[in-house]
């Protein structure tokens, strides 16, 4: 992700703090009791740092200077008391914040998952899978180091450099000022590198989103590089990515060691500066040995929050740049919006269908349907063919609402989609589609896909009627069979049953969709699938977008599109007299068992 200059030094930089600030405060404010208890914890121990060194000052100044040996007893008990309770402070402050920091970010994962699935497709058109994982997995990590580690020690050192400092100028405000002479140089270098940590931050978490992308892809579309030989290729892409990841954070680690560096340069030169000039003041008398002593305590202990928070600066970047990121996702809103008062939908679907003048592109300047208009009387069994790139798909995409066209309407038993719920209405309209989409779990899971009112005899009944009962219960455990991620112990042509399957448990009595479902599959399971329609379509209005001929012959009307407009509309028997595009298909495929239909329409 490149960054300009500007964007880098002003207004980019605001933003990711803001949005760091904002997601803080959401995401936390749930949790303001076990906050308050852990910055009331957090004071405490502040406090109590200090008291050792004041103890020490005390120790030297009195009885040792005194020679009492017997007046050090009680110090040393108060010393060892102090620092047992200092820790029991900490360990309660840090107990606390961890509680509410998990639990917030649980919230946040949530919530962030939610948000991404009350999307619509060109979301996920616009994001990539690798890219919306890291969102969820390592952009979340980056603020769980954040609020898990770095807000405990921000807080704990911030306050504790306060209390130093206070204590200091109550001591001696010569040796303060000279303790603290260095602070201006160490705000100076501190600005120095805190553009050039954000820049490789920056560099180093965009990167990682590259080579996740490219590991999803890579992996996903394995049997493709190994069937075309690519794995050298790949090996090669994937180590330039891998190279450019590595010096992307050999830079952020650079700066980071120089940065720590040269604090650790200043620490030293003001304890240097702080031993010679107050061993002269010690001398000259305006300082006691004691108070220089718990000077040269205080000053570690004044620079040692600097140093720590100086270490977590890098894990603030990172999670300042995953905050911007999260915080940019979440403000997203879906381009397919629910309506504010959604109207009803019928009990009973009719399955009218009606699509007045639409007109609809993906892309601006891009049309992809030129003014569609199309009635579907209740009942019809309607099959649209066309070259890629017709439009076919992308009327299934319209009336199921995944998308809304530019102009015109889409019209479910007399009224406008937009006006029903999206559940009510993918209930009412059921799409399969052609790559058919298996889940991890069971076979009867698979079918039921997480709804509970769709009882075992539902899943029965709707894998007979798709003609997938007879695999299923060959399978070793019947409906319990456990299904594989995406389906990989199952065939292209049994997920597709199940696919069918689901729709009918689904969607019983709704709008079927069929998206080229047997482009696919073997002639076997094509037979099943026609068999399990021709029973399924009787009376319900359906839509068949075909891939081969067997699947439109005895349909009622077969639409043939191209250029995103309806060139075609009838019966087989009417299209065959009127000798146009879908007679020279017949002609050219028709006496074959199935062919594709976008060939054979440019042919």
């Amino acid at each position: 992700m490149s960054v300009t200059t500007n964007e880098t030094t002003g207004g980019r930089v605001r933003s990711q703090d803001s949005a760091l600030l904002w997601l803080i405060a959401t995401t936390m404010a749930p949790y303001w009791r076990l906050l308050s208890g852990a910055l009331a914890l957090l004071v405490g121990t502040a406090i109590l740092s200090v008291v050792p060194p004041y103890l020490l000052r005390r120790a030297i100044d009195g009885p040792v200077a005194a020679g009492n040996p017997e007046g050090l007893w009680l110090l040393a008990a108060l010393y060892a008391g102090v620092v047992l309770l200092q820790l029991v402070l900490q360990f309660g402050q840090v107990y606390l914040l961890q509680i509410s920091g998990q639990r917030a970010l649980a919230d946040l994962r949530r919530r962030l998952f939610s948000h991404m699935l009350g999307q619509d497709p060109s979301f996920y058109g616009r994001h990539g899978v690798g890219e919306l994982i890291q969102r969820l997995t390592g952009d979340i990590d980056a603020l769980n180091a954040l609020l898990s580690s770095s807000v405990v020690t921000i807080l704990t050192e911030s306050v504790t450099l306060i209390a130093v400092v206070v204590v200091m100028f109550s001591l001696n405000w010569r040796l303060a000022l000279l303790a603290l002479a260095v602070l201006p140089v160490l705000a100076l270098v501190t600005r120095f590198f805190r553009r050039r940590i954000r820049r490789s931050s920056d560099a180093e978490r965009s990167m990682i989103g590259r080579v996740g992308a490219y590991l999803n892809e890579q992996l996903n579309g394995m049997l493709l590089v190994q069937l075309f030989r690519r794995q050298p290729v790949s090996a090669e892409e994937f180590d330039k990515l891998n190279a450019g990841y590595r010096e992307a954070l050999m830079r952020q680690r650079k700066a980071s060691a120089l940065f720590l560096s040269v604090l650790e340069l200043i620490t030293a030169f003001a304890l240097a500066s702080l031993l010679y000039w107050g061993g002269r003041g010690v001398l000259a008398g305006w300082a006691t040995l004691g108070t220089l002593v718990a000077f040269v305590q205080l000053t570690e202990r004044a620079f040692q929050p600097v140093l720590r928070l100086s270490e977590q600066y890098n894990n603030v970047q990172v999670a300042l740049a995953s905050a911007e990121r999260v915080a940019r996702m979440l403000e997203t809103q879906p381009d397919i919006r629910e309506p504010a008062e959604p109207v009803p939908a019928p009990s009973v679907v009719r399955g009218e269908v009606v699509f007045d003048g639409v007109h609809f592109a993906y892309k601006p300047d891009e049309p992809v349907l030129r003014g569609i208009d199309l009635r579907i009387e209740p009942g019809q069994n309607v099959a649209v063919v066309g070259p890629t790139g017709a439009g076919k798909s992308s009327l299934a995409a319209l009336l199921a609402r995944f998308y809304d066209p530019q102009r015109g309407a889409v019209l479910l038993d007399g009224e406008d989609i937009r006006n029903f719920s999206l559940s009510e209405l993918r209930k009412a309209v059921c799409v399969v589609p052609q790559d058919p989409i298996c889940i991890a779990g069971t076979i009867a899971g698979n079918i039921r896909l997480y709804d509970s009112t769709v009882s075992d005899a539902d899943v029965r009944r709707a894998a007979e009627l798709a003609n997938a009962a007879s695999f299923i219960e060959e399978m070793p455990d019947g409906y319990e069979t456990e299904v594989r991620p995406g389906g990989a112990n199952l065939s292209v042509g049994q997920r597709q049953l199940l696919s069918l399957a689901r729709a009918i448990a689904l969607s019983p009595n709704g709008v079927l969709v069929l998206d080229e479902a047997t482009s696919s599959i073997d002639t076997a399971t094509e037979a099943l699938i026609q068999d399990a329609l021709e029973r399924l379509l009787h009376g319900h209005t359906s839509i068949v977008i075909a891939h081969r001929l067997t699947t439109i012959r005895n349909a009622d009307r077969i639409l043939v599109m191209e250029r995103g407009r309806i060139v075609e509309d009838g019966s087989h028997s009417d299209l065959l007299l009127q000798d146009g595009h879908y007679a020279r298909l017949y002609r050219h495929r028709g006496h074959a068992s199935g062919g594709a239909v976008g060939n054979a329409v440019r042919g």
